[in-house]
């Protein structure tokens, strides 16, 4: 059976109010972690933001939050060599993963935390959803449905944030929202609804802050 994939909706006022809030509150940094014994006590929900290298986690962390600084972004993929843990109030963490696929970093390096990344996801039991970060130009990639599968074994929801839509008109974007939705039918762990940002102008932030804040 077909999955339909729409654009998540706008939150009603007092949704989006309520998300503003948490968002605007206590949002700090806790810690990078390099192996599974130096996660946080799984004692909150928790939710990750997942991708390829420099597909844009870092900036979209700082955009939800309104903190420039918060998470570090940077201009060179495999920067993210950690899993970073940030508090959302007393609410649960937000993670930002290591970005997948490409990256300027050793071969060995590079294996490790790809296996820490792997161990995460399959293992994390206050994880409620995983958001995969697309960029809006390219659509989805090989690489991409590597981290899906991983979701889909793992039974971890996940929900794909499409990065960087103001890079693209409303004509130009349609034929990545079909393509995303094609690629999306391969993965039952796939939450069938998209959220198309740009940290750059605050396109979708508020959706993705509702969306966050609905999660228990």
């Amino acid at each position: 059976m077909k999955v339909a994939f729409p654009c998540a909706p706008e939150p009603d006022a007092d949704q989006a109010e309520a998300a503003r809030l948490l968002f605007a509150g206590p949002v700090d940094f806790v810690k990078g972690v390099v192996a599974m014994d130096g996660l946080p006590a799984a004692d909150r929900p928790e939710v990750c933001f997942a991708g390829r290298s420099n597909v844009g986690k870092s900036s979209l962390i700082n955009a939800l939050t309104g903190r420039k600084g918060l998470a570090r972004a940077s201009n060179t993929p495999g920067r993210t060599q950690e899993i970073n843990y940030f508090t959302l109030g007393d609410h649960g963490y937000l993670v930002d993963l290591p970005g997948y696929g490409f990256a300027k970093a050793p071969v060995a390096v590079v294996a490790k935390w790809q296996a820490l990344l792997k161990s995460y996801l399959a293992g994390r039991p206050t994880l409620r959803r995983a958001f995969c970060l697309i960029d809006a130009r390219h659509g989805v990639k090989p690489v991409d449905h590597e981290i899906m599968t991983l979701l889909d074994r793992s039974a971890v929801p996940f929900q794909v944030v499409l990065t960087k839509a103001d890079k693209l008109g409303p004509n130009a974007i349609k034929p990545v929202l079909a393509q995303v939705e094609a690629e999306l039918q391969k993965h039952p762990a796939a939450f069938p609804q998209l959220v198309a940002t740009s940290s750059e102008k605050g396109e979708g932030i508020a959706i993705l802050r509702a969306i966050i804040a609905g999660l228990d």
